[in-house]
């Protein structure tokens, strides 16, 4: 295409929002049954740079639309409107291994969508684009507020959404790699939800004597949520991803203190024992390492680390002994490398049709009000940035 007969039209609307806002990414001005490629491009906090890509063919008037049309190869395929960032994955050469976190919620995470003539795999910074534009995608909405929270020892920070409320609350648990993430609790407060994110394995009182937190430090947590004149103390829950889910599942099924309205565990399970914590969770996961395995592709595979199901009651969590009437929602993560959460539910599920709940023994038609079942195809970690399968596991 002769650049001084055409000039191409790249809009994305809205050009600024957050990360869980659909937007729409619209090329104009092109000739009819024209290939090109849009190409999204993230350069992340610690300097390594990602990006997704789509192959497109212009329609009868010169036009394509992401949020309609098929992509027909890339870094995905299909009608995906969201395509350009969850399929985001690190530039050719970066170092395996890479996670995409947005540790700073305060700034927008920046993405360049551009317009490339023909179908393009590589080699993008080497090229001039036909188009350009900048986006911006926030976790924080306006008005919501972030207070680091250091009481009882607690490495956390509150979201409060904006207004006098009071909010819903909720406790929100990622994995095991630590540290203190804040966007999935900012996003949830900026639909609403008065959110706490907790640093459980990395937090300072665990830095400065080398001790693993225990239950008091959750259920100290639930105490600001519950206490705080902002949220609504009997509408609790507690999101819990991989390591957190099981930290959820332990604190629903046994705390004296905690008494959520929903616990939701994601990609975790109900094998821990009993009598013991967070240590002893993380020995047992240590003592079944052989059966961590790599794939042909050199990604570790989790999926078996704790499998099968133990028979001795004292590895497990009992759901039976749950009080009250929480929902507990499992999200399933799906893929080879992912933990068999289908698994650990329809166990925890049969162990509770045994004691007389006959109507949950199948997970997929789950009618008890106690007990939901929900399966995704994506770990919920915060808007559209890429799911696990896409980011690597290591």
């Amino acid at each position: 295409m002769d650049k001084k007969q055409c000039c191409v039209k790249l809009s994305v609307q809205p050009s600024r929002g957050l990360m869980d806002e659909k937007f729409v990414v619209l090329v104009q001005n092109v000739p009819p049954g024209f290939q090109l490629t849009i190409h999204a491009l993230h350069q992340c906090e610690d300097g390594h740079s990602w990006e997704a890509f789509g192959h497109y063919t212009a329609d009868a008037t010169g036009t394509v639309n992401v949020s309609e049309d098929p992509s027909l190869g890339g870094t995905y395929s299909g009608v995906e409107q969201m395509g350009l960032l969850w399929s985001l994955r690190p530039v050719p050469g970066s170092k395996p291994g890479f996670r995409l976190r947005k540790m700073n919620v305060q700034t927008p995470m920046e993405i360049t969508i551009s317009v490339y003539q023909g179908y393009q795999t590589e080699g993008f910074v080497d090229q001039v684009p036909l188009a350009g534009v900048l986006v911006e995608r926030w976790y924080l909405a306006p008005g919501v507020r972030r207070i680091p929270i250091t009481e009882d020892n607690l490495t956390a920070t509150l979201f409060l959404p904006p207004g006098p409320g009071p909010f819903p609350g909720l406790l929100d648990l990622w994995g095991g790699g630590g540290k203190l993430l804040e966007n999935r609790a900012a996003l949830l407060a900026s639909h609403g939800i008065a959110s706490l994110a907790l640093d459980y394995l990395t937090p300072k009182i665990t830095m400065e004597t080398g001790k693993m937190v225990d239950n008091k430090y959750f259920e100290a947590a639930y105490r600001v949520l519950q206490q705080h004149p902002q949220v609504l103390g009997s509408r609790i829950a507690m999101l819990g991803l991989s390591v957190g889910a099981s930290v959820t599942l332990k604190m629903a099924a046994y705390s004296q203190v905690v008494k959520l309205r929903c616990a939701v565990c994601v990609g975790g399970t109900h094998v821990q024992p009993v009598d013991g914590f967070l240590k002893e969770f993380l020995l047992l996961c240590r003592e079944n390492a052989g059966k961590i395995r790599l794939n042909e592709e050199n990604q570790v595979v989790l999926r078996d680390l704790l499998l099968p199901i133990p028979t001795n009651p004292s590895l497990k969590v009992d759901l039976c002994l749950h009080r009250g009437r929480t929902r507990h929602p499992y999200h399933e993560q799906k893929g080879r490398r992912a933990r068999p959460s289908h698994i650990f539910v329809y166990t925890c599920l049969s162990w509770r049709g045994r004691q007389g709940h006959p109507d949950i023994l199948s997970p997929c038609a789950s009618a008890h009000p106690e007990v939901s079942i929900i399966a995704t195809k994506r770990v919920y970690k915060g808007g559209t940035t890429p799911v696990s399968s896409a980011a690597g596991c290591r």
